[in-house]
């Protein structure tokens, strides 16, 4: 049952598995001034540990002043967004308290329909998140701003900006990694040979 100071949250098996979620993260009181490139790289590898821990990708993250957004996507059967969320939430407020500030009880999130999880739709979303920073007037443009970027464990070469071959590269990546994963479920074993592949309809 949902506290009543809480917002409320689908199933536990909406965040599980391949599911796709757009979570945001608030800083109580809208505090600022926590924003700087060490915090940054620290988000950056407190993500990574979560991605690596709960089998997620992340093709897009923003930190704003105020504020976190990012979509999580499982990769594997054992994927549990909530968990993960927990776990980034926990080791993230510790880096907050060493500059007065702490995460508001409560992430936001919305696991995307499935008439979100494709073509147009999808990388619309990416932007959405990415371009945060430039309908707040704080850059430009948004390639500008410094705080955001992507996260797949094991590709620390994929471009940080969903342009040019971003997307065809993702893609490859992620497919080839389901694949994986649920070749690991059922006990197949898999060479891993590093070649490209071509990316699937998605």
């Amino acid at each position: 049952m949902d506290r009543p100071d809480r917002l409320p949250r689908l199933h536990d098996a909406a965040y599980q598995g391949r599911a796709w979620v757009h979570w945001s993260m608030g800083i109580t009181n809208r505090a600022q001034g926590w924003l700087n490139p060490m915090t940054h790289a620290a988000f950056r590898e407190l993500l990574l540990h979560s991605a690596f821990r709960y089998h997620l990708y992340c093709p897009a993250y923003c930190l704003m002043p105020d504020h976190v957004q990012l979509l999580w996507m499982g990769t594997a059967a054992s994927s549990d967004q909530k968990l993960a969320m927990r776990f980034l939430r926990r080791h993230w407020n510790a880096v907050l308290a060493l500059h007065g500030v702490s995460l508001q009880p409560q992430a936001y999130d919305r696991v995307l329909r499935r008439d979100e999880m494709s073509g147009d739709s999808f990388e619309d979303m990416v932007l959405y998140i990415r371009k945060n920073p430039e309908c707040a007037g704080l850059v430009k443009a948004w390639q500008d701003w410094e705080f955001g970027g992507a996260m797949v464990p094991g590709y620390p070469e994929l471009p940080i900006y969903p342009a040019g071959d971003f997307w065809h590269r993702f893609w490859t990546i992620y497919h080839k990694e389901v694949r994986r994963q649920e070749d690991l479920r059922k006990g197949i074993p898999r060479e891993e040979d590093g070649s490209p592949e071509r990316p699937e309809a998605h």
